[in-house]
């Protein structure tokens, strides 16, 4: 069963980037669609990003062009390249993982990192 472990969370500023990591062990990367998630204060799980096994992403309108998900299968690791991060971005990142194609509903994902806090100040 694949666990994953996400990192590269933290506080910045309005305007500025961070990039996240979601690690795995005990599977193979490569084998898995990977999804991004992210919840805010008081807000529903919401889907941010995914990159298929076969390699194709996807983003919602409301992150496309500031944020781009990418895999390195030899690291094991996926990440999420945030930029022109804005205040409402601010929430729990979560990576997820699953074994078909992409899907953008939380609970079509049967592994889930811990999470990595982003907050955004204006």
């Amino acid at each position: 069963q694949v666990q994953l472990v996400e990192s590269g969370g933290g506080l910045v500023q309005a305007g500025g980037s961070l990039r996240l990591s979601c690690a795995a062990s005990g599977g193979t990367l490569s084998s898995y669609t990977m999804g991004w998630f992210r919840q805010g204060p008081g807000k529903e799980r919401e889907f941010v990003a995914a990159i298929s096994w076969r390699g194709p992403t996807y983003y919602p309108d409301s992150v496309m062009g500031r944020f781009t998900v990418s895999r390195d299968n030899a690291k094991n690791t996926v990440y999420l390249q945030m930029s022109r991060l804005k205040p409402e971005d601010t929430a729990v990142y979560y990576c997820a993982a699953r074994t078909s194609g992409i899907l953008l509903g939380a609970s079509e994902y049967p592994y889930w990192g811990q999470g990595t806090q982003v907050t955004v100040s204006s």
